[in-house]
């Protein structure tokens, strides 16, 4: 019973990464230490489990997907975007310089354990790392595309923010930001189902209909690389998460965009970011943002140790 516990907790922590554009849930699913296992048991559905079940053979199904693991992770997932969908929303409205520099401090600790499961080190793994981080930090510098809400952009998204979001170091929230749809989906159709108003559903499923063919789709390339060339596919997940600390830059303007929703209330959107800087070494909330990152640091070392347990 513990373990199922522990389980949705890691599921609510992988969810509640995915919520802020540049964290990726998949760099703390590794951090967990359940990240080739939640792989391994998203590729296991296909031809295999439908035969079993069939066949009836329930048991053989749940043993063989890793059922009660892969529910735990996903209702946690669940839960944390229920939940922390308003609380982030509002902390980006209020102190969105403070949500950064803690995300910050999560992402900068993580760099060196992911690079230290590397087990050889070789030309290629060095080579890979710099590519994923030119890769992954040029993103941050993409123009946004327009909000859609278009029955197949909506499904491209849910397949192109899931396979971002099972990659270490690439953020599905940041995909769906460059995409223009982060605002509708993450926050607006989210926040709406999470205070019972079901008309998000129209929204939310198509979404997560093509969030869920692209986890299959990618899970199985990804258990193959993982596989066969682990150490390269660690360092250009390495270099991924190196680069995605431009993405989540404490220091730097959100591009703000308004838009009137259907009951006539007028909201900001973000539509990107601008104006990178150095933080103000004379100004008391830029020392109070440095303090968040180092307590996002101490975070990610306590989640390491717990996960090692």
């Amino acid at each position: 019973m513990l373990s199922f516990i522990f389980d949705i907790i890691k599921g609510y922590v992988i969810g509640a990464a995915n919520v802020v554009p540049g964290v990726s849930g998949g760099t703390m699913a590794y951090l967990l230490g359940i990240y080739e296992r939640l792989i391994n048991s998203v590729k296991s559905f296909g031809p295999d489990t439908v035969k079993l079940l069939l066949k009836f053979k329930i048991a053989d199904f749940i043993k063989k997907t890793d059922l009660i693991f892969l529910g735990c992770i996903l209702f946690g997932v669940g839960l944390s975007f229920i939940t922390l969908a308003k609380l982030l929303s509002w902390g980006f409205d209020n102190y969105p310089l403070y949500v950064w520099s803690i995300f910050f401090g999560l992402i900068l600790a993580s760099i060196p354990s992911l690079l230290k499961s590397v087990k050889t080190w070789s030309v290629g793994c060095i080579i890979l790392v710099f590519v994923g981080l030119a890769s992954a930090g040029s993103m941050a510098f993409l123009t946004p595309a327009q909000e859609s809400t278009n029955l197949v952009y909506l499904l491209i998204c849910g397949v192109v923010a899931a396979a971002s979001m099972i990659i270490p170091g690439l953020s599905g929230s940041f995909v769906l930001l460059l995409m223009g749809n982060y605002q509708l989906i993450m926050l607006n159709s989210v926040s709406k189902l999470a205070d019972g108003d079901f008309s998000a559903l129209k929204i939310l499923i198509p979404v997560g209909i093509g969030g869920v063919l692209g986890v299959i789709l990618l899970s199985r390339l990804l258990s193959w690389l993982f596989k066969k060339y682990h150490d390269l596919a660690l360092s250009l997940i390495g270099g991924f998460v190196a680069g995605s600390l431009a993405v989540i830059w404490p220091w730097k303007d959100a591009v703000l965009q308004e838009f009137t929703k259907q009951d006539g209330e007028v909201k900001e959107k973000i539509t990107g970011f601008d104006n990178w800087r150095f933080p103000d070494l004379t100004s008391s909330t830029d020392w109070i943002a440095i303090a968040f990152c180092v307590v996002g640091i101490v975070l990610l070392m306590i989640t390491e140790k717990l996960a090692k347990r």
